[in-house]
C-alpha cells in the first residue's frame, strides 16, 4: 500500500548514518503500574524515554511514520487495554509530515482485568519506530505485575491531562462531512465550525478501519470555519461504504489538539 512505500522510502532516503545506532542507545521502556480505578481497571502507562532529539509515533503517524503495534497475547487475567493518547506533535523532515512524540512519552493505558479481584500479569510485545536523522525499528518485551490499589502517579496524571480536548470543550458549533467516490476509494471533506485554537493547524482523519490508507489532509480556514479534505483507500482499491460514526477528526495546533468523533453528513 502507498503509506507503507512512503514509510520505507523515508527510512531508506535518510542520510547515511555515521554511526549505526542500537536500540539500547536511543530507547528505554518501562511500564508504570499506576493505580486501580473505581471500575476495577488499572490506570497504568507505557513510559518511553528516547535519546535527545529522537522521536516515536502516534497511533496515526503520517505517511512517513511507523505506527506502534502492541501484542498482549502473553498476558494473564487481561480482558482489554484502552489507550489514552496524549496530545501529539507534528514534525516535518525532508518535506514529509509525521505525527508523534519527542524525547519522552508517557502513554496511559487503562488495563481491564478479566477478574478484578486478581492481579494482571501484563506482558507486551511492542513494535515501533524511533527516528532522528535516521530511523530504526525497535522491538520491546515488557513484563509487569499489576495488582492492588497502587498509588497516584504524577507522570500518568500529567499525560492524562494533556490529552486532546473534546469537540464540546473546543466550542465546536458543528461538523459536516461530504464523501465522494474516487477511482481507488473515496474523498472525505469536513467542514467544521470550530474556533481557532492556535497556529499551524494540522487536520488528521482516521477512518476507524485498520486496513484503510488515509492521505495527508489539506486544510484551510476562513474565520471560524475550518475545511479539510483527505483520500481514503482500502486494500481492494475501489470505492467503499464508510461508517461515518467510526471516523475521527483530530485538529492539532501549536497550543492544543481537538478530537472530534463521528463525521455526519452535511
Amino acid at each position: 500500500m502507498r503509506h507503507t512505500c512512503l514509510a520505507l522510502l523515508a527510512l531508506c532516503s535518510a542520510a547515511a548514518p555515521v554511526h549505526a545506532f542500537s536500540q539500547e542507545e536511543v530507547l528505554t521502556a518501562a511500564i508504570r503500574t499506576g493505580w486501580q480505578t473505581d471500575t476495577g481497571a488499572h490506570m497504568a502507562a507505557l513510559h518511553l524515554t528516547m535519546a535527545p532529539g529522537w522521536k516515536t509515533y502516534w497511533r496515526s503517524p503520517g505517511d512517513a511514520g511507523i505506527p506502534p503495534v502492541f501484542n498482549w497475547s502473553g498476558s494473564e487475567n487481561l480482558r482489554a487495554v484502552r489507550f489514552h493518547w496524549p496530545r501529539p506533535h507534528v514534525f516535518t523532515l525532508n518535506g514529509l509530515r509525521t505525527v508523534g512524540y519527542k524525547n519522552d512519552l508517557v502513554l496511559p493505558m487503562e488495563v481491564i482485568p478479566a477478574d478484578p479481584s486478581q492481579p494482571v500479569r501484563l506482558r507486551a510485545q511492542v513494535e515501533l519506530g524511533v527516528c532522528d536523522d535516521i530511523c530504526i525499528p525497535a522491538s520491546l518485551s515488557l513484563d509487569s505485575l499489576i495488582a492492588g490499589p497502587g498509588a497516584p502517579d504524577p507522570a500518568i496524571d500529567a499525560a492524562l491531562a494533556d490529552q486532546p480536548i473534546s469537540a464540546r470543550q473546543a466550542g465546536l458549533g458543528g461538523i459536516g462531512c461530504a464523501v465522494e467516490p474516487i477511482d481507488d476509494g473515496l474523498r472525505i471533506t469536513a467542514t467544521m465550525d470550530l474556533p481557532q485554537g492556535g497556529r499551524d493547524e494540522t487536520v488528521i482523519f482516521e477512518s476507524g478501519l485498520s486496513d484503510v490508507w488515509v492521505s495527508e489532509a489539506s486544510a484551510s480556514r476562513q474565520g471560524g470555519i475550518l475545511t479539510a479534505s483527505a483520500e481514503m483507500v482500502p486494500p481492494q482499491g475501489t470505492p467503499f461504504a464508510l461508517d461515518r460514526s467510526g471516523v475521527t477528526v483530530t485538529v492539532i495546533s501549536d497550543r492544543k489538539a481537538v478530537e472530534i468523533r463521528g463525521c455526519p453528513a452535511p
